[in-house]
């Protein structure tokens, strides 16, 4: 992610920002110059001028009426949707004040998934375009009788259902730690179940199943046996050799989603780091192994081994610094030489080079 500014004011803003707190003016996100704009209105029904491209006039997304969105619609277009926006289903009663505000989590988190999407110009069908397996997600509440089945989190052939309680911190925290899981986010969920529809998209369906199958297994495996031994008995001794998290041995299409997510975070949270300058020079590192400078953008990086090597560093002075707060690693994993191969296999197959 990267930081952006007021062009009003010349205010550092957060992609979430929907007003500048210096100048007041509104904001939006341009997704097709990947800027945020201060805007102008133009006295015509909420059509607004941004000022990063004043010859591009638009209007906000329908969903900026519920402030779960900051995006404008494509200029010259009559949609009433944002790009990220039109891929929703099912959305929760926004009568309910709960549900509103987690939705607009939700949508948080969303919204920094296509921006990476929309970074790498990934294939982004809607349901519309492609009824079969256009991507589209279903934020869905659970069912007010309480012995009633809970909604699941999960991808199917395009649908992405994400529990809306999921936005819940407390309750996410609760599943995390009965999961025995490091880390848990909405982002997380969000890069993780993407992931699945990518593999259909751009390895079943792009011909590239014998090189996905030879980096993470045989995928024609039983998914239903896998999650029920998966959970029966653990992940397998010394997993973190060859897997990025527990949940990642279950199954070659876990395998895959986890290393995917991974994938995201990794690139999405360098470019942070690159956006403030950041460099990491320990004086207690004499060999300057621990060194790195985060000058380059990693969504355009040429190999994975770039990307490591400035993100091996860094993650540890974050860890480092997470731990002198008294909390936890901030990325509590390990990247084993296996797990390295199969982060370049994901950077190879969104550059096009698989």
């Amino acid at each position: 992610m990267k930081l952006f500014r007021c062009q009003s004011c010349d205010n550092v803003l957060y992609f979430e920002n929907r007003s500048c707190g210096r100048c007041g003016h509104r904001l939006a996100y341009l997704p097709q110059l990947g800027r945020i704009s201060a805007l102008e209105p133009t006295g015509s029904n909420n059509a607004w001028t941004p000022l990063a491209a004043p010859d591009r006039p638009s209007f906000l997304c329908t969903n900026a009426e519920h402030d779960t969105c900051n995006w404008l619609v494509p200029p010259g277009t009559t949609d009433a949707f944002c790009l990220a926006c039109r891929h929703n289903g099912i959305v929760p009663d926004v009568s309910d004040p709960v549900n509103l505000h987690r939705w607009r989590e939700m949508e948080h988190a969303k919204h920094r998934l296509f921006y990476t999407l929309l970074r790498w110009n990934l294939p982004l069908k809607t349901r519309a375009e492609d009824p079969e397996h256009g991507l589209i997600f279903n934020f869905l509440a659970d069912p007010p009788d309480a012995s009633a089945p809970k909604v699941m989190t999960g991808h199917e052939n395009g649908i992405i259902t994400i529990a809306l309680i999921e936005a819940d911190p407390a309750e996410r925290e609760k599943r995390r730690t009965s999961m025995g899981e490091p880390y848990r986010t909405l982002l997380g969920h969000f890069r993780h179940e993407v992931g699945h529809h990518y593999w259909d998209i751009l390895v079943r369906d792009a011909g590239k199943l014998e090189p996905c199958r030879a980096m993470f297994g045989d995928d024609s495996q039983d998914y239903g046996e896998a999650l029920q031994r998966h959970y029966d008995q653990g992940p397998p001794p010394n997993w973190q050799e060859n897997f990025v998290s527990a949940y990642a041995t279950t199954h070659p299409w876990e395998d895959f989603a986890e290393t995917w997510a991974h994938y995201l975070h990794i690139v999405d949270t360098l470019e942070m780091a690159s956006a403030f300058g950041m460099q990491v020079k320990p004086k207690a590192d004499v060999q300057g192994e621990l060194a790195a400078h985060v000058d380059f953008d990693p969504y355009q990086a040429e190999t994975i081994e770039q990307i490591v090597d400035a993100w091996l560093p860094f993650v540890f002075a974050m860890n480092s610094v997470s731990r002198a707060m008294g909390e936890g690693d901030l990325y509590p994993f390990v990247l084993a030489p296996a797990v390295v191969r199969k982060l370049g296999f994901m950077h190879d197959l969104v550059h096009g080079r698989v």
